[in-house]
């Protein structure tokens, strides 16, 4: 009667290893699948969200040209000449813009690069190159 022993009956490392591996590449292409199918989604969603915005900016700013004539012709109920009335509404939206530039200008001179990704992007690929050597 033979006798099995320890070697026989459990995997070699290299199987067992090759198992993990092959394990792993599954889980990680389901996963990979996965993020697909919720980016896809959420893209999908974004852009009718992004379409839905888009369309309503488009109507406040149709709309803005009959508040500001609105806003004229109030002036001209107050007994103030129209074409001053038009003028001091045009007046108004010049300094307007003006401020709204200044604020978009000094927000976009604080604009920085991410040094922190950039970092440990570094140290990721400095990491792999020397896993990569040994």
């Amino acid at each position: 009667m033979a006798s099995t022993t320890n070697e026989d009956t459990q995997p070699s490392i290299g199987s067992l290893v090759q198992e993990a591996s092959k394990s792993f590449s599954t889980v990680l292409h389901g996963e990979i699948e996965l993020a697909k199918l919720e980016l896809k989604s959420s893209v999908k969603n974004a852009g009718a969200g992004a379409g839905f915005f888009g369309g309503a900016v488009v109507l406040v700013i149709f709309s803005l040209t009959f508040g500001l004539i609105a806003l004229a012709e109030g002036l001209v109920a107050l007994h103030i000449w129209r074409w001053a009335a038009y003028l001091i509404v045009f007046g108004f939206l010049l300094l307007l813009v003006g401020a709204l530039a200044a604020l978009g200008l000094r927000s976009v001179k604080r604009v920085r690069a991410p040094q922190r990704t950039i970092s440990t992007g570094k140290e990721t690929i400095a990491a792999l190159k020397r896993s990569n050597e040994h």
